[in-house]
């Protein structure tokens, strides 16, 4: 199963320290999407956004065990079209948190997000919508 990770799960190393090993992790985009950081963060419809993040193959059982955590428990998944920069698109399962969830500031987050994102390689404009966030 692709799963589309935009926030901390990014980071592979995070995910094996959850026991998941993730394959065929690809860099790409989800367009009509923006980041949003609020005391956690989601992704919610927005025309004309794109935010970055990573896509991951896992198993469906990863991926309802990582999400089954209290700290996530509330993401749903959602089906989207992945754009990959090596040129193709991918289907992937997307956990966003509802909208009337988000809400309050996490600078750490935000923080730690930006340092994924920069290590990831994500372009200079999205790391500007992260470092806006943390302030």
């Amino acid at each position: 199963m692709n799963v589309f990770f935009y926030g901390l799960f990014m980071d592979e190393a995070l995910l094996d320290k959850k026991g998941i090993t993730p394959g065929n992790t690809e860099v790409g985009y989800v367009d009509e999407y923006a980041l949003r950081i609020g005391e956690r963060a989601t992704l919610v419809r927005s025309a004309g956004a794109r935010s970055y993040g990573v896509m991951m193959n896992i198993s469906s059982d990863q991926a309802n065990e990582l999400y089954s955590d209290k700290s996530v428990a509330d993401y749903v998944p959602e089906s989207v079209i992945v754009e990959l920069l090596g040129g193709r698109k991918a289907e992937a399962k997307c956990y966003n948190l509802p909208v009337d969830k988000v809400t309050g500031t996490n600078k750490v987050y935000a923080e730690a997000l930006l340092a994924v994102a920069s290590k990831r390689g994500l372009p200079e404009s999205y790391l500007v919508e992260i470092k806006e966030a943390a302030i």
